[in-house]
């Protein structure tokens, strides 16, 4: 797991060159960012619980066939099962944005998980449904202007939205 320095010096040395200043460039902007950073992660991190139910209750409603007899989120183990899963992607997802690269995201969390859910029978259709419910309450919750480091967020609302939408694929 490498954050974007370490990721960026890393590359470079193994290139045996110096990094460019366009890099430079990149890693300024992510100092400069950093308290949006650091709001975006306590806005999510505070309201987890909260962004998990609702995706949640936002799919099991359009899916109620998960939550039947037979459904895959039938029995309180199971439904369990599914919360616990969306909040491990969802704190991920946190790291991801924290550090502001993805590959904590893909190293330990998304590498195989794909292959898991197909051998236990999961729908990996309905948990990338789950994760786009839980990037819409999650961009709604960390865009919210109030009491936070003003200025423009969009592009960091585009790396957190891109972050779920790598996870999505990967277990769609």
């Amino acid at each position: 797991m490498l954050d974007a320095f370490t990721k960026v010096v890393s590359q470079a040395d193994a290139r045996g060159e110096y990094v460019s200043s366009s890099q430079i460039d990149a890693l300024q902007n992510i100092v400069k960012d950093g308290q949006k950073r650091i709001d975006v992660v306590n806005r999510i991190t505070g309201n987890a619980s909260t962004i998990v139910a609702s995706a949640a209750r936002s799919l099991f409603a359009e899916q109620p066939q998960l939550i039947a007899p037979g459904g895959n989120a039938y029995t309180n183990r199971r439904m369990a099962a599914c919360l616990r899963d969306m909040e491990i992607i969802l704190r991920y997802v946190t790291y991801a944005v924290f550090t502001g690269d993805g590959s904590v995201l893909d190293d330990r969390c998304l590498n195989g998980l794909r292959e898991t859910y197909l051998a236990l029978g999961v729908p990996g259709g309905s948990v990338a449904t789950g994760v786009n419910k839980m990037k819409e309450a999650a961009i709604s919750i960390a865009n919210d202007p109030n009491g936070i480091t003003r200025g423009d967020c969009s592009a960091l609302m585009a790396e957190l939205g891109s972050y779920f939408d790598r996870a999505a694929a990967a277990v769609g």
